[in-house]
């Protein structure tokens, strides 16, 4: 399987799906279409994960801000259950919340406690999750964004 790290079609899934369902951009106006699967990718000062639609979702896209922020790196991180994100005690709030954003397309201002490979906990804030889905209306997963995170 080519990695969609740098995928032009899959930064479009991105981009297009958060533009329909929340209304505004995901990337600034002056980053060229062309530049986007890249810019996203390697220079977005914001973290991006994106999960598959199997039963127990798999991450299959990691930005390098959201591999700094997890400590993992891309070949650990699209191997991940998303579901390990976060401990035990948050994986039923975690679940809750994406089985709203299945049915109401996103939802912005999440805050939740995730955990990094090395133990660390942390909370996102302001979060927007938001479905995948394509041009078609084919369901493709879910994504997340966030760009502040703190030590819980």
């Amino acid at each position: 399987m080519t990695s969609l790290a740098t995928d032009p079609a899959f930064a479009a899934l991105l981009t297009d799906s958060y533009r329909r369902l929340v209304g505004r951009p995901l990337l600034p106006a002056d980053i060229p279409a062309a530049d986007a699967a890249r810019w996203l990718y390697e220079d977005a000062p914001f973290v991006v994960v994106s999960h598959n639609t199997d039963a127990d979702p798999r991450f299959v896209y990691a930005n390098r801000t959201a591999q700094r922020c997890f400590e993992y790196d891309w070949d650990e991180f699209v191997t991940l259950h998303s579901r390990l994100s976060a401990e035990q005690p948050n994986r039923e709030e975690r679940a809750r919340l994406l089985d709203d954003v299945r049915t109401k397309g996103y939802s912005a201002d999440y805050r939740g406690q995730r955990i990094a490979k090395s133990g660390r906990r942390f909370w996102i804030e302001k979060a927007v999750v938001w479905n995948l889905v394509d041009r078609d209306g084919t369901y493709r997963g879910q994504a997340a964004t966030f760009a502040d995170w703190v030590d819980a």
